[in-house]
């Protein structure tokens, strides 16, 4: 039988995330990734996610991302329209399929994530 997962706020904000490297596609700065995965087995790509400082483009997205800031500051520019919108702590953010822009870290984020 399938179990519930509970992250506390503590382990949101400050828990200790596993190293997963440069991140792919990086053409600016040096953002290094931290991920937790969490609910393995559920659907989907469920988890706690940072980032370093740095930039990469996301060219024609083959999946949906919903993402809540938890802290730090990026720049979003969408190809489409040309908008570079800031986000930061708070801020929630769903890129569709198909989407094409920019991420632009300026303060290392960290957010919680599902990607489906």
């Amino acid at each position: 039988m399938p179990t519930m997962t509970i992250v506390k706020r503590d382990e949101i904000e400050n828990g200790n995330l596993p190293a997963a490297g440069l991140r792919a596609g990086a053409d600016s700065g040096n953002p290094q990734l931290g991920v937790q995965t969490l609910a393995p087995n559920a659907q989907g790509n469920l988890g706690i996610w940072e980032c370093q400082p740095g930039g990469w483009p996301v060219i024609d997205r083959k999946d949906t991302e919903f993402c809540y800031i938890i802290s730090g500051k990026a720049t979003l520019t969408d190809d489409k329209t040309g908008e570079a919108i800031s986000v930061s702590g708070g801020d929630l953010i769903i890129l569709p399929v198909g989407w094409t822009g920019r991420w632009d870290v300026t303060e290392t984020v960290r957010k919680i994530f599902t990607i489906y």
